[in-house]
């Protein structure tokens, strides 16, 4: 172990001074059968930032479990961090408010510490989550997410998020809300690993104060739409060979990259024993050479490329917005 190294999950301040922890747990893709006891078994273990959305259908369970643990006397409402987002068919700022109570009803929760705008495309208001046309095709809203920000900034006023943030937008999409807030976005959430490293945007984050939260650290090896044959990082070779040096896992090494970046890592799990070992990763650290070993895997991969919202105006993954 390297001396006065913290086996303590680290917490990192956000501009505005609130701070929440460098290591959560990630819900997406976690069954409401499944993840209220991973919720309890990760609080056990001693995580302490849960990353949430509407458009999981689990809230009700992960609010479930959180106050039960809190019931016992685990923890404290103020001693764990809740992400929350808000989805795409609720991007016009009368909905906004709305859309927040219905998740702080679902979640059995007085406020959530980090409220995030989860894409910038708007969906089709007042019917499906998911609207289709009638030939297959998403159906948009056009409301500009620069007025969604505004409706944001007023839930923040009024005490009902602490903070409030970005998910899925690029740098140029994040630079104009910035030049209309009045209060800044603290956060913004991303897919960031090895295969897609997001230097460049992880530097003007930090240039602007703002946090990087990197989803799908582990590559989303359960998402939905995989196809046989894609890169797995789980099974790099290179990964593998510096997970052997360290003696640990290659998850374990893919999560504390993220942690000597000073990025926010979330990594998904329901089962007790993955929980663990994702969270054993502050007793090592990565050397720089091995730190930049691993940013050479960079290939330009995104596992949730999210391509059926792919003609929307302010879809984010054009080559020149990034």
């Amino acid at each position: 172990m390297i001396e006065g190294l913290s086996l303590q999950v680290p917490t990192l301040k956000l501009k505005n001074g609130e701070t929440l922890p460098a290591l959560g747990l990630g819900t997406w893709k976690s069954k409401p059968k499944d993840v209220g006891q991973a919720i309890k078994d990760a609080i056990d273990i001693g995580y302490r930032l849960f990353d949430c959305a509407y458009i999981y259908k689990n809230e009700k369970e992960i609010g479930e479990a959180i106050r039960e643990k809190i019931k016992e006397g685990v923890i404290q409402r103020d001693g764990i961090y809740i992400v929350n987002k808000l989805w795409s068919t609720y991007h016009r700022p009368d909905l906004v408010e709305p859309a927040l109570d219905k998740s702080l009803a679902n979640m059995g929760l007085d406020y959530i510490d980090l409220y995030l705008i989860h894409w910038p495309m708007g969906l089709k208001e007042d019917g499906s989550e998911y609207p289709i046309s009638k030939d297959a095709r998403l159906i948009f809203s056009n409301v500009d997410y620069v007025d969604t920000w505004k409706a944001m900034e007023r839930v923040c006023k009024k005490g009902k998020v602490k903070s409030i943030g970005l998910s899925n937008f690029n740098r140029k999409q994040i630079e104009r809300v910035i030049k209309y807030a009045k209060i800044h976005p603290v956060v913004v959430q991303i897919e960031c690993h090895p295969y897609l490293t997001q230097t460049r945007m992880s530097e003007f984050l930090q240039s602007k104060g703002i946090i990087l939260m990197a989803y799908s650290p582990l590559g989303s090896k359960d998402r939905p739409w995989a196809k046989p044959g894609d890169k797995e990082l789980l099974n790099d070779p290179k990964m593998h060979k510096v997970a052997v040096k360290y003696n640990k896992t290659v998850a374990q090494i893919l999560l504390r990259y993220h942690i000597q970046r000073g990025h926010v890592v979330i990594p998904k799990s329901v089962n007790k024993a993955r929980l663990q070992e994702n969270f054993n990763i502050f007793d090592f650290e990565l050397s720089d050479e091995d730190m930049k070993a691993i940013n050479t895997l960079d290939c330009n991969i995104r596992f949730c490329p999210y391509k059926e919202a792919s003609e929307h105006a302010y879809y984010p993954f054009k080559r020149s917005d990034e």
